[in-house]
């Protein structure tokens, strides 16, 4: 194989195995290395901030209500509506006895607290919670609450039972004694453990009740915090020991209205995160309809957040509207008022994090149980805006006020939804010439760019903006992809003087509830479990140190292959019409053709089972408009070189069509999108089953009914893509991988020297490591996380975890075998 040259320190790829043997260290005369680690001597390295690594929260996969916010109760405050979900109604997560109707009239809570339950008894509601039910520990303590009035005197009998109905709880009684919005309050003492509870309000009186705002919270909350934080996956998120805390999005920050939920504005309820919305009483907060398809309570708002972050250390990171939404929707709002509204709010939202109490939103803040400044330091405007001009406008009014005002807060950019193309370089372009503080980036790709673009930061100039890698993953959740993501981390590392955050996103998932993977922390209602990613993130971010120790690496690489296999076809969210496929040698030798004109698709088999694929008047056809990511193949290509033509026609739907090739068993395939995004951009993608990455990108549409002709001509590793006879655009797919990253850091206080070593392989890695003369222990401590590259943490097992011991033989050089698919660290104690 050939060599990687020499360069500041290695890239690579990680990978992991069940656990095995921790190997001995090797005689440096036994074995030849098969790879090597210089520390360069005399250098000095990078200071590594201490927010190099944090969290991103967004309220996505329920990770907020039915997630961290420890609310038990779902749909509390009978706000459910089709908006959030199309399915939803005032009493989703509710049963009723009796007459039971939820009303929206002015005998409401508060105006943004619009719609009550209201009982005409004998009558009673019986909560589900999330998942299974609400999850209760024998002994442990819960607080009910409710809001509550009645036209005469009346009781509720509050219970506390499992699906069957066997009860978890001596039943309390609430006497409700007015006609006035009065709040009552009970605690319940679970007398045994389960996660199939329900939680029941009953009235058997014959009067009218109104109810809102119905909560069962567990008095064991983290660090016993009121409104607070579910216990374990806050610990989960704890030890991290996490930099900062990025919040609240994503795509809830810039997505849907804009405009506040006021009566002006007709209550709009999907918007996008506001943070007035969310602070004050829990029962004044609005509610809104998450991106996502569910609701949210806010009851998990900004102060909170802010509480948060300060509990476990870290630096709280808000992110902003900036009047353009994304993620799809793509669109400019062009109102100079609610602009200006959203900078004033912006200026306020810095206020109530670092005002003092004297002020208006700095009383706020001491009013909900904070009088002491938060120390908000960074903030970030806008969220992956696909409209570069109508953002960098807005943006450049944010920085502009917030910088006159506070001067010394680091406001943050973005580059867009992707880590290339037009959109991408076109804003950082501004950034550049503009001298931002610091750029967002955000992408999530395959195994295989992690270990392509360990040097992805090499070039990046040094006396530019910042980078904050705000969103990353790699696209499942195995071990291989953990791997891949520790091997890219080491490039971030070796490149601290560029690079000062960033944060593997989504950091929380609901089993049952997952719009989005992969994701780091896993639960259901009682149960939570870290995937390979979290061990690997847990090691990397609680082993930082603060400077790198300039180092080089040199060993095998593994060069590219060519872009062979099978041809399909696809469509998202659209009906379309393929004929006259073909595929040709680059002389007109045929190797595959079908023109549907014996009125069958023999062949072509289903890649997803997906859509509604029949042949229809001599063609091809996919009918279905709702279905997403169909997929049907043919004729495996073995050839390295070929042209892959057919005609398509999108017949109806919201996007265009899609052109699949490379396609392998192992579910890897090309595809090229054009139309996609609702119909706004297309783009060649590179994916894994359903996740993929984006290659290249450009603005593009499709017209309904009109016939294109598409020409997908491969040389080797080269794609140039043809419209009409037309070139579209070229990539070249030709990067090596390199199965092997390293990189050092210094911990000044501990004196220590932490060596970090992926081996993305399956063939253990002789490495002589020459640390430059340095003095140095002739032992260190030894962290490694190992197995089986396609083996993940489950609710029922989680087999990869890491594994510490003290090892020998260590010195100024020394050589070690590092297991096939591996993260290793060694913290070596200097002298």
């Amino acid at each position: 194989m050939p060599k990687i040259p020499t360069r500041l320190v290695g890239a690579a790829a990680v990978l992991v195995s069940l656990p095995l043997a921790v190997a001995p260290p090797v005689s440096a005369a036994a074995v030849e290395p098969d790879y090597t680690i210089s520390v360069k001597p005399g250098a000095t390295g990078a200071a590594i901030p201490k927010s190099m690594y944090g969290v991103f929260f967004e309220d996505i996969n329920y990770a907020a209500d039915g997630g961290l916010y420890a609310e038990l109760v779902r749909n509390r405050s009978f706000e459910f509506l089709p908006v959030d979900n199309r399915s939803y109604n005032g009493l989703t997560g509710w049963t009723a006895t009796g007459t039971a109707t939820t009303v929206n009239d002015d005998q409401r809570l508060n105006e943004r607290n619009r719609t009550y339950l209201r009982l005409t008894g004998p009558a009673g509601v019986t909560n589900a919670g999330y998942n299974t039910g609400l999850a209760v520990e024998r002994g442990d303590r819960y607080d009910f609450s409710v809001w509550a009035r009645a036209d005469a005197g009346a009781s509720l009998k509050v219970s506390l039972h499992t699906a069957a109905g066997t009860a978890l709880a001596a039943p309390i009684t609430v006497a409700v004694k007015s006609d006035t919005w009065t709040k009552y309050t009970g605690t319940l003492r679970a007398t045994a453990t389960s996660d199939v509870g329900r939680l029941s309000v009953q009235t058997d009186g014959t009067g009218t009740l109104r109810l809102d705002e119905v909560s069962l919270f567990p008095q064991e909350t983290y660090k016993g915090r009121d409104n607070g934080l579910r216990k374990d996956l806050a610990e989960k998120i704890a030890a991290l020991k996490p930099g900062f805390v990025r919040f609240p999005g994503g795509c809830l920050v810039n997505t849907n209205s804009h405009y506040p939920y006021d009566a002006a504005n007709n209550y709009p309820r999907a918007r996008s995160y506001q943070w007035k919305d969310t602070v004050g009483p829990v029962e004044t907060r609005a509610t809104n309809a998450n991106f996502w398809g569910y609701n949210q309570s806010y009851g998990l708002g900004y102060y909170e957040y802010f509480q948060f972050s300060e509990d476990i250390g870290a630096m709280p990171l808000p992110v902003v509207p900036a009047m353009v939404v994304g993620c799809g929707q793509n669109r400019a709002t062009n109102d100079e008022a609610l602009l200006a509204k959203h900078i004033q709010d912006t200026l306020d939202l810095i206020e109530f994090a670092n005002g003092p109490v004297t002020s208006t939103w700095g009383r706020l803040r001491a009013e909900m149980g904070h009088p002491k400044p938060f120390g908000l330091t960074h903030l970030g405007v806008g969220n992956e805006e696909n409209l570069p001009e109508e953002y960098w406008a807005a943006f450049l009014k944010f920085e502009a006020a917030i910088k006159a005002k506070h001067p010394n807060i680091t406001v943050i950019s973005n580059s867009g939804p992707d880590d290339q193309g037009a959109t991408f370089e076109n804003l950082w372009a501004k950034n550049r010439a503009h001298g931002s503080d610091m750029v967002d980036e955000h992408y999530y790709n395959s195994p295989s760019w992690f270990l392509q673009n360990n040097a992805r930061y090499d070039s990046y100039d040094r006396n530019g903006p910042k980078v904050f890698l705000g969103e990353y993953a790699s696209l499942d959740n195995k071990l291989f992809n953990s791997l891949a993501e520790a091997a890219y981390m080491t490039g971030l590392e070796r490149n601290a003087d560029v690079v000062k955050m960033a944060s593997y996103a989504p950091l929380l998932a609901n089993i049952d509830n997952v719009q989005w993977r992969p994701d780091m922390i896993w639960f259901d209602n009682d149960e939570s479990w870290g995937s390979t990613s979290y061990q690997v993130q847990k090691l990397f971010m609680n082993n930082v140190g603060d400077r790198v120790v300039p180092s080089t690496a040199s060993g095998n690489v593994l060069q590219p292959k060519p872009i062979t296999g099978a041809v399909g076809l696809s469509t998202w969210r659209t009906a379309a019409v393929y004929d006259d496929v073909k595929v040709t040698r680059p002389d007109g030798t045929v190797l595959f053709s079908d023109d549907f004109n014996d009125g069958n698709a023999d062949g072509w088999t289903a890649v997803q089972p997906r859509g509604a694929w029949s042949v229809t008047n001599n063609a091809y056809t996919q009918t279905d408009t709702a279905s997403e990511d169909t997929m049907v193949k043919a004729a495996t290509i073995s050839e390295t070189d070929y042209d892959y033509t057919l005609t398509a026609t999108k017949t109806a739907g919201a996007e265009g069509f899609l052109v699949a090739f490379g396609i392998q068993e192992t579910g890897q395939f090309y595809w090229w999108n054009l139309g996609g995004w609702n119909n706004t951009q297309g783009a060649v993608e590179k994916g894994i089953t359903s996740a993929k990455e984006q290659i290249l990108t450009k603005p593009n549409s499709v017209e309904t009914g009109k016939t294109y002709n598409l020409k997908v001509q491969v040389r080797g590793t080269k794609v140039t893509l043809f419209l009409d006879g037309v070139e579209w655009g070229s990539f070249d797919d030709n990067k090596v991988s390199e199965p092997f990253a390293q990189v050092i850091t210094e911990d000044t206080k501990a004196r220590e020297l932490i060596v970090k070593v992926v081996n993305a392989q399956d063939t253990a890695a002789v490495t002589k490591i020459d640390l430059a003369g340095r003095k140095v222990a002739r032992t260190a401590r030894m962290t490694v996380i190992t197995g089986d590259p396609g083996e993940q943490n489950t609710r029922s097992a989680e087999p990869i975890q890491p594994v510490t011991s003290t090892v020998s033989g260590i010195g100024s050089t020394f050589t070690r075998e590092f297991p096939a698919n591996s993260v290793t660290f060694l913290r070596i104690k200097t002298r």
